[in-house]
């Protein structure tokens, strides 16, 4: 019996479809065929896959170096060619080891005795990803309107001062007292980004050197402001006081997990940056400016004024991270470290993210994940938490080479089915 015999009267089955010449096969078949093929080529050229590869591969990257450094995998590669079966089993051991450390310290550790405790480590990424949410708004916001701020460590330290100065200094009542230490906190963040726009609309100074500049100005004016009676704890090394406890943000889940409500509230930052980019007229502004500022400035756009609104913004988004860093605790103070390379680290996080809220969101779960379960990595398996700053500087180098995980990945070429549809069409016009 044939195959077509075998398919219900007036069906044609797949094999037979797949096997007739396009240029014999019915409209509505070359259609959907056409359709599906542009759908799949849309994944693959998508933005969000590559963002995807690129921590595939940079885990990948980090399994080898995992093999590498290991005791017992350099011991049994030895005598590789003589017993191979020990080498593959000691490189499965500490790899497979690691990470599943990584896992049970990042997202959920299966040997707790009850599900509260097994979610913990999940609560702790949440708390590390908070502030390199926030940070990474602010980032992705300044690469939007075509900024490469990269002043967040400045923008951070200005705002985490001003935060902890208000949150012990002034008495306030709980609630109004967080909220005061969040406001100025945005607003100092705003003011010390805004510098860097005011510079480049007034005089033309590229961002990236004055927001270099800023950090540095950021980090040794609040070294010294640390050793003088505007921060400094009475009797102590260079270190502020404590946050009052009615300026400290409140645990969501109690004090014996690592998140609070800074976690809600940048959240809704998320929020605010999509509807700010992609629903207001301040945003169309910022986009445009972005893709094209001299097209803009010839549609009638002030583009001088939207990079000092473009940098005001993404400076309050890193100021609530500074916030929240001096906020989260009321049994010590901060000193001039209190940054913890989150300030670069968001450039990261906007980068992997696309400078898109939802990629930025997911972005910074990704590195707070990264960072809990690295240091439970670091204890159980022995391994050095550097190698979790490797992974992540490996994912900036395969994300801002796109080409590079395309090739490895074997993936099309942004526009290529486009070019070989057009071609197509233009052959079939011409037959």
């Amino acid at each position: 019996m044939s195959i077509r015999s075998a398919a219900p009267e007036g069906a044609t089955s797949t094999l037979e479809t797949t096997n007739i010449p396009a240029d014999q096969r019915s409209p509505r078949e070359r259609t959907e065929r056409s359709r599906a093929g542009d759908v799949l080529a849309e994944i693959l050229r998508s933005s969000t896959l590559i963002s995807v590869l690129a921590v595939v591969l940079a885990l990948l990257v980090g399994a080898v170096l995992i093999a590498a450094v290991n005791p017992q995998v350099q011991q049994a590669s030895a005598y590789f060619f003589s017993r191979p079966s020990d080498a593959l089993t000691a490189v499965w051991t500490a790899v497979s080891g690691a990470y599943l450390s990584l896992f049970q310290g990042g997202i959920y550790d299966y040997t707790a005795g009850d599900f509260a405790t097994g979610i913990a480590p999940l609560l702790a990424s949440l708390g590390f990803a908070t502030p390199l949410i926030a940070a990474g708004l602010g980032i992705a916001f300044g690469f939007r309107a075509g900024l490469f701020n990269i002043g967040g460590q400045g923008q951070m330290l200005v705002g985490a001062a001003t935060a902890g100065y208000i949150a012990y200094a002034w008495h306030l009542p709980p609630v109004l007292h967080v909220i005061v230490a969040v406001l100025g906190a945005i607003v100092a963040g705003a003011l010390w980004a805004g510098i860097a726009g005011l510079l480049k609309a007034a005089s033309g100074a590229h961002e990236v050197i004055s927001t270099i500049m800023l950090n540095y100005v950021a980090l040794y004016l609040l070294a010294y402001l640390l050793t003088t009676p505007v921060l400094q704890a009475p009797g102590s090394n260079p270190v502020s006081p404590p946050a009052l406890p009615t300026a400290v943000l409140a645990p969501l889940f109690g004090s014996s997990f690592a998140v609070n409500v800074g976690l809600p509230v940048a959240v809704l930052g998320v929020l605010l940056f999509g509807w700010l980019l992609n629903r207001s007229s301040l945003g169309f502004r910022v986009r445009a400016v972005g893709m094209n500022p001299r097209a803009s400035r010839v549609a009638g756009i002030d583009v001088k004024r939207t990079y000092v609104v473009a940098m005001l913004i993404s400076g309050a988004f890193v100021g609530f991270a500074g916030a929240y860093q001096v906020l989260g605790q009321v049994t010590s103070g901060f000193t001039s470290t209190l940054d913890a390379g989150i300030g670069f680290t968001a450039i990261t996080v906007a980068l992997l993210g696309r400078s898109r809220p939802l990629g930025v969101l997911i972005a910074g779960i990704v590195f707070g994940v990264l960072q809990a379960g690295g240091y439970t990595m670091q204890a159980a398996q022995n391994i050095d938490i550097d190698l979790v700053s490797v992974v992540q500087a490996v994912i900036v180098l395969l994300v801002a080479a796109p080409p590079l995980v395309r090739a490895v990945f074997r993936l099309p070429a942004p526009g290529a089915r486009r070019a070989r549809t057009a071609t197509t069409s233009q052959g079939a016009s011409a037959s």
